[in-house]
């Protein structure tokens, strides 16, 4: 059984939703896939990990720049949500991960930052069945600059009333593990215990 370590010093514990915290990558994936086949082009998988973490709509803004098509980045993005509500009743929690949650919950102040909207953090949580887990969830609706910026961490450290220096952030993508270290918190990239599928 993997086990995910837990810092000395960690007094609050702040987790990212996909991919971490819930197993969502390879539906996100294949609703991006669907998206963009649909107006005849491919979403390179390397693009899609390199941006994990980072709010769908810009996602598709900067992959028309970085393919140099002149497709409308945003409304594709917007399909790919919704083709993405539409598979998310198969998803379940990354249980490595969320035996974290089970083991310190009522012991540690525990708060989500994502980077998706409010709409489908909860969808997600609510399909994986642990939305009542979590009181405390910051959506890239919530802040000004989402990953990776640190904002989104920094809102979850003081929704919780913990020093960002004594929060352990847990991510799967390089965007949210730039925003905890940035943010001056301990970060721990999942992907050292856990093998995240993306893989269609």
């Amino acid at each position: 059984m993997i086990e995910i370590p837990i810092a000395s010093n960690t007094k609050g514990l702040i987790f990212d939703i996909d991919g971490t915290l819930v197993d969502t990558m390879y539906l996100h994936y294949k609703a991006s896939q669907i998206a963009c086949n649909e107006y005849g082009f491919d979403f390179p998988l390397d693009f899609f990990k390199a941006y994990a973490g980072v709010p769908t709509l810009t996602v598709f803004e900067l992959l028309m720049k970085h393919l140099g098509l002149d497709f409308n980045g945003r409304e594709i993005g917007q399909k790919k949500e919704n083709l993405y509500l539409e598979l998310v009743h198969e998803v379940k929690p990354l249980q490595p991960v969320y035996d974290i949650v089970l083991k310190y919950e009522g012991k540690l102040p525990i708060a989500l930052g994502t980077g998706a909207t409010r709409e489908i953090a909860m969808m997600t949580l609510k399909a994986a069945g642990i939305l009542d887990k979590f009181e405390h969830i910051v959506t890239c609706e919530d802040v000004k600059n989402p990953k990776p910026a640190p904002d989104t961490f920094l809102q979850c450290a003081s929704l919780i009333g913990i020093e960002p220096q004594f929060c352990q952030v847990f991510e799967d993508g390089d965007a949210g593990i730039k925003a905890a270290l940035e943010g001056g918190m301990m970060a721990t990239d999942i992907r050292q215990y856990v093998d995240v599928n993306i893989q269609l």
